[in-house]
């Protein structure tokens, strides 16, 4: 996994084995099928599942177990298979979200898949110290993304 951060700036870049169109589609509504909703939610051990709803103003979302809902973000940009971005506020106010980019390209029998996390300066002093939790958290949620296409 090639990886940086840059000023305040997470940037991943992964490559799976699977076609591109197959590729945005485990990545967007089969979020579910690899997200790791027990570390990686609001509710943790609660956390049932998380659907991204596939359009332009469609909500990122958590349910838990009482099926109480949680908005994690809002996708300002569809255009599969190609890209999704979405904006990102798990466990904050929507008005200090991140941005969160990600793009598939075909790369052989695969596809590149590049993801760039923006919009820490909006979180003030603490989003120095959160990129820095964001840049590994998100080696192991793509690590997890790697498992669900592979197992599709």
């Amino acid at each position: 996994m090639n990886e940086s951060t840059t000023g305040m700036a997470v940037r991943k870049e992964i490559v799976v084995e699977a076609p591109i169109e197959v590729a945005f589609e485990v990545f967007t509504r089969g979020i579910a099928t690899w997200w790791p909703m027990a570390t990686h939610s609001t509710s943790e051990a609660r956390a049932r599942n998380v659907t991204l709803e596939g359009r332009k103003g469609g909500r990122l979302y958590e349910t838990d177990v009482d099926g109480k809902e949680f908005d994690w973000g809002e996708v300002t940009h569809w255009e599969p298979p190609n890209a999704v971005t979405f904006t990102w506020h798990l466990g904050r106010a929507p008005e200090i979200a991140q941005l969160v980019e990600v793009r598939f390209a075909a790369e052989g029998d695969g596809t590149r898949v590049e993801l760039v996390h923006t919009g820490w300066e909006r979180l003030g002093e603490e989003g120095v110290e959160m990129v820095k939790n964001y840049d590994s958290g998100w080696d192991f949620v793509l690590g997890r993304y790697v498992e669900g296409v592979a197992g599709r």
